[in-house]
């Protein structure tokens, strides 16, 4: 399963920007079976798929990625191994192409499952990653977005054009999950973060058990909304909490997920999942949510 944000979608208003998002989304999919189709493992799909999707600039993250009030990029990833919680994870980035791809450095090459802002940046260089110029991420859709958030003096989620009280809202992020064919769970989780948002500031992407979980025991989770009601709800833990306390399916836990985060805290956005048993849920507080899944290895399918 993947997903490329939450929200009204109302910025979706004409038949050739659905069908570039839905597209994009199919694509991705579809390079995630081949991945495992040729033996490679949940991690690896989850890593590819994620990337993919931070590569194409109409999804916020890596170049699609929002500028912070300063005019700047800083990015958020985290990627899981059901297999034994092994995790990764990166946050205030910038200049990396595939943030994705250092948190999978983070999980196999550190002693850490996170690192930040400039410690991050010190890894990627002793990881040999190389760095893109800052006018790779300033894409003419960005940059006005950031005006027009300046000019409200607000902070503003990702394409759309009202601020962060409104339901009218995309929430962007890009997330990826997995089960393979020996039954291990991963889950990828990007992020841009909010347009004009505080320097510094961290959302639920890159921390485990909010933004992004998976257990083998239970599910893979990646959750795409405003970050702050995701950490305090710990959406992603909670929803796995659900299946090994209750012995609840992808479909129950998310339903009781998704009530547990309206109740509490009147939560943002959504979430994708995959059970041990390789079904596939979704579920979401807003309008719509651009996600596609290939369940039990039948047809692509995608929907907002």
């Amino acid at each position: 399963m993947v997903h490329g944000g939450a929200g009204a979608l109302d910025n979706v208003k004409d038949n050739r920007t659905a069908v570039r998002y839905l597209d994009s989304i199919r694509r991705v999919l579809e390079h995630g079976r081949e991945i495992m189709t040729l033996g490679g493992s949940a991690l690896q799909a989850v890593e590819a798929c994620a990337a993919l999707l931070e590569d194409d600039p109409v999804f916020n993250a890596g170049c699609g990625s929002v500028l912070n009030e300063n005019g700047k990029v800083e990015m958020d990833a985290a990627i899981m191994d059901g297999r034994d919680l092994s995790a990764g994870a990166v946050a205030a980035v910038d200049n990396i192409a595939n943030p994705v791809q250092l948190a999978r450095f983070v999980l196999t090459e550190s002693e850490h499952v996170m690192l930040i802002s400039e410690g991050a940046m010190r890894f990627a260089d002793h990881c040999g990653m190389d760095r893109v110029p800052e006018h790779y991420f300033y894409t003419p859709d960005r940059v006005e977005q950031l005006k027009q958030a300046r000019l409200k003096h607000k902070i503003m989620l990702d394409h759309d054009d009202t601020d962060v009280d409104s339901e009218d809202q995309k929430y962007g992020t890009i997330g990826a999950i997995a089960r393979d064919p020996f039954g291990n769970l991963a889950a990828a989780t990007s992020t841009g973060g909010i347009v004009n948002k505080r320097m510094g500031r961290v959302g639920d992407s890159p921390i485990v058990g909010a933004g992004v979980y998976a257990d083998n025991e239970t599910c893979a989770v990646s959750a795409t909304g405003y970050g702050e009601d995701f950490m305090r709800s710990v959406i992603a833990k909670t929803i796995s909490d659900f299946m090994f306390m209750k012995n609840m399916n992808a479909k129950e836990a998310t339903e009781a997920g998704i009530e547990y985060l309206t109740r509490k805290v009147s939560g943002r956005g959504g979430v994708i999942v995959i059970d041990k048993d390789g079904n596939c849920s979704s579920g979401l507080t807003t309008k719509k949510m651009i996600h596609g899944w290939i369940e039990h290895g039948g047809e692509a399918m995608v929907r907002f």
